[in-house]
């Protein structure tokens, strides 16, 4: 130690000389730049967007109306927010409404585009069914006369059975008298012929063949047990006798059904009514019968939708040798078909839509080889053919439009407080005053621009979002309903993971209105609690956490 202290003495200005050089040194090091202290203010200091396009406005990626001028969590999620980033000079040849992507960003979102054609629209249903009887191949026998089964030749339902082929004996007292008028008739044919013939036609309306009548007639002796024959060849759906069974005059026996043609009755629902029209080509596989395909036509459409399954039957005939397909047989149907008129249309990819409920959106590329500018656009599109779309409205034949990555765009649209899928309007006010705020017990979004009675101002349309208490599916359609019933809400969503309400609304709506009619239906909002006798008369599963207000 001595000798340090002495040796320091001996050299103090080379020790004087280094500690200066040190200090300078680490100075010039660490000691911050103009520009980098702009990046970092202080949290009293209202920071804005600088000149140079650095982000001083912070937002959250799942939630762009929150705005905060310093990092921090997102009130609604919990997300780390993210600097919002402006590009300087976007919009200057696009619109204010654009969105512009650097290459490297249509890169990382694997952005692809193509151009809107017209085409034929062709559509590939993919429906299913089961097999039925031909119904005009049904037939129901029933008892021409009372009387008692004496015999049945037919034991089981399923069984095969020839035309005029025996299906049971009966007795019955009115045929055996009608036997007897018919022979005491047959005595005076020659000279009452008109007797014997009604008689005889008595017995032919009772299905008695022509063979029974003249084996009658030539024996001299009414036949006590009379058959019963099959009046087509066919399967035996249904007995309705035993033998011993009394039976009156109409009382069914037997249904028969020829199997030989049968029918594929396939469920179309309705979306897919628009496409389906008789003598359309199906194809139709049977997982019961592996490795055979059959071809067949719509031949009929069933004029009304089922009212539970919602859905309408398209009939195809199908031959069936040999019995192969049997009746409630589970089918797959491949139907192909052109829309009606067969005229060409404008149509673009399914991928290249998103979609609100109501609303149909697609992202709309400038034009020129090195533009990476999309603009928000609304579209009215028809039925859906296949992996297309046909458009009805708001797009016009050669425009170039995003087919791949689309989601991303509006995300950054959404980020960049521009037109998007849930805010067409835009921001209201400019991003760097929509800072996010919080109240003791709730979640707040972004402000909208109020007016006086709590409401966004202007008349245009505007979306918004805030917090509603609730629980279960219940309580989803009970807040959205009780939103949609406010004149001039557009659109309403909540969910209830996050209790979030998503509203698109007109600008002339108080906004405070919205908050009643919510909490009027027993559902605590951020800016008015509901009436705790309304609350309690919730179901249980609906009774949520209340709110606390300040």
């Amino acid at each position: 130690m001595k000798k340090l202290i002495k040796y320091i003495q001996m050299n103090y200005g080379v020790v004087l000389g280094l500690l200066a050089a040190g200090i300078l040194l680490g100075w010039l090091l660490f000691h911050p730049s103009r520009s980098d202290a702009g990046n970092h203010p202080r949290e009293s200091e209202e920071v804005h967007v600088h000149s140079d396009g650095e982000a001083a406005v912070w937002t959250c990626s799942m939630h762009p109306q929150i705005r905060q001028d310093s990092p921090g969590k997102c009130p609604i999620c919990g997300m780390d927010l993210v600097p919002l980033q402006t590009l300087a000079g976007a919009g200057d040849e696009t619109g204010p409404d654009a969105v512009k992507l650097s290459p490297a960003a249509l890169k990382l979102a694997q952005v692809e585009t193509e151009t809107v054609s017209s085409g034929q629209p062709v559509g590939t249903f993919y429906l299913q069914g089961k097999i039925e009887p031909d119904e005009r191949k049904d037939a129901e026998l029933t008892a021409r006369f009372g009387g008692r089964i004496e015999e049945l030749y037919i034991n089981f339902t399923g069984q095969q059975v020839e035309l005029g082929e025996p299906l049971a004996t009966i007795y019955s007292p009115e045929l055996v008298a009608a036997q007897r008028e018919l022979l005491e008739a047959a005595r005076f044919r020659e000279t009452r012929p008109a007797l014997y013939e009604a008689a005889r036609t008595r017995l032919e309306l009772w299905e008695l063949t022509d063979e029974q009548i003249a084996s009658i007639v030539e024996e001299g002796n009414p036949e006590h047990h009379m058959e019963i024959r099959s009046p087509i060849r066919g399967t035996i759906m249904k007995r309705h006798v035993a033998t011993g069974d009394y039976v009156k005059e109409g009382s069914p026996l037997f249904r028969v059904t020829d199997l030989s043609n049968v029918w594929v009755m396939l469920d179309a629902y309705e979306s897919d009514l628009p496409w389906i029209r008789k003598g359309d080509r199906v194809e139709i596989t049977v997982p019961a019968v592996p490795g055979k395909t059959l071809t067949g036509r719509v031949e009929f459409i069933d004029p009304f939708i089922d009212p539970e399954t919602r859905v309408a039957k398209a009939r195809i005939a199908l031959a069936n040798p040999g019995d192969l397909l049997k009746p409630e047989m589970l089918v797959n149907g491949v139907l192909y078909s052109r829309m009606a008129g067969n005229t060409e249309t404008l149509m673009i990819p399914a991928s290249a839509v998103l979609w609100t409920g109501k609303r149909s959106v697609v992202y709309v590329k400038h034009p020129g080889p090195e533009s990476s500018s999309f603009t928000y656009r609304e579209v009215v599109l028809g039925p859906r053919a296949g992996e297309h779309y046909i458009v009805e409205a708001g797009l016009q034949e050669g425009e170039e439009i995003a087919v791949n990555g689309v989601f991303k765009i509006d995300a950054a649209a959404q980020l960049e407080g521009k037109p998007s899928m849930m805010n067409p309007g835009g921001n209201t006010a400019p991003p760097e005053h929509e800072h996010g705020t919080m109240n003791p017990g709730m979640e707040m979004s972004g402000s909208q621009g109020m007016n006086d009675s709590g409401g966004p101002s202007g008349n245009q349309q505007l979306h918004t979002s805030f917090r509603v208490g609730g629980n279960c599916g219940m309580c989803k359609d009970r807040i959205e309903e009780a939103a949609l019933s406010v004149a001039g809400v557009r659109m309403a969503e909540w969910e209830a993971g996050t209790g979030i309400l998503q509203l698109d609304y007109n600008g002339e709506v108080p906004l405070g209105s919205i908050h009643h009619a919510i909490a009027s239906v027993g559902h605590d909002t951020e800016l008015e609690q509901a009436p705790d006798s309304v609350y309690a008369e919730l179901p249980e599963c609906c009774l949520y956490e209340r709110f606390t207000y300040d």
